[in-house]
């Protein structure tokens, strides 16, 4: 069951299954703002940091199923987050929809490429050789941005060129994904409408 609501670019969703409680609040047009629960530590640490670099105001309170494991949680919470994103950006009137960036985070260098064209996919490629970072399995790391493509139908682009330090490569796809996403969802009073030559997305 979920619970949608939107005013002017931000979006808040509820969503309640048997496996997760999530209650999450984005605002696209924030400070860096962010108040992250999720149970599992280092993922809330890359909220906050995707959070902070996006310029972004985030409020995520999640109760999932730990004591399975953290797929549920960390999947739903992508879900929620690509839905909010969607929600939050409308009609995607005035909107520069495509944004990228490459990031450093130490010996890591890490691209983030995405359009938001209401066309999901993903290509990810982060060479993790870790089974867990803190409490994080390395593998959920794509799920959550797979999760994130297609809640949000954005075509979505994280490549790895550089790093080896398995808390650099992730926390520089956050962080990646992050200004990417803050360029993308920009307004430009030059546009008018949608930016497609179709009129529509």
């Amino acid at each position: 069951m979920e619970k949608e609501g939107t005013k002017g670019r931000a979006a808040t969703i509820t969503r309640r299954t048997k496996e997760t409680e999530i209650s999450l609040t984005l605002d696209l047009d924030g400070s860096g703002q962010a108040r992250i629960d999720t149970g599992i530590g280092f993922f809330d640490h890359m909220l906050d940091g995707f959070a902070r670099h996006g310029l972004f105001d985030l409020q995520v309170a999640v109760k999932g199923d730990l004591q399975v494991d953290t797929h549920h949680t960390i999947e739903d919470t992508g879900i929620v987050l690509g839905n909010a994103i969607r929600q939050a950006v409308g009609d995607k009137a005035g909107i520069v929809r495509y944004g990228s960036r490459i990031l450093p985070m130490d010996e890591a260098l890490i691209l983030c490429a995405l359009d938001l064209c209401n066309r999901p996919y993903l290509v990810y490629d982060l060479r993790l050789d870790r089974e867990k970072v803190g409490d994080l399995e390395t593998e959920m790391v794509r799920e959550f941005f797979y999760a994130v493509s297609y809640g949000a139908a954005m075509n979505l682009h994280i490549k790895q060129m550089e790093g080896s330090n398995n808390h650099h490569i992730i926390e520089g796809a956050f962080k990646a994904f992050a200004k990417a996403l803050d360029e993308a969802t920009r307004l430009d009073e030059r546009i008018i409408g949608v930016l497609s030559t179709k009129g529509s997305l």
